[in-house]
């Protein structure tokens, strides 16, 4: 079991590695790079850059606040 957990968290690490490398290269540095470069082909429009965080932000907090209120509403009914 151990070597499972130490497999789901390698792989976990190297994608939040990868995903972070990948937008801090869109956000950064490839502004400064010219845009007829082969390179910008590899990336979504800038727009994207500030409404993927934002929209997986607010799934986020609703998710959280949807899990919060079902476990409040069900350990309520427990004390009933």
């Amino acid at each position: 079991m151990e070597l499972a957990d130490r497999a789901v968290g390698f792989i976990l690490a190297s994608i939040s590695v990868t995903i972070f490398t990948y937008y801090t290269f869109w956000v950064i540095i490839l502004p400064f790079v010219d845009k007829d470069h082969f390179v910008h082909n590899y990336f979504l429009p800038q727009e994207y850059a500030i409404l993927l965080p934002v929209y997986a932000g607010v799934t986020l907090i609703c998710f959280l606040s949807f899990f919060i209120g079902h476990v409040m509403l069900k350990s309520k009914k427990k004390k009933t």
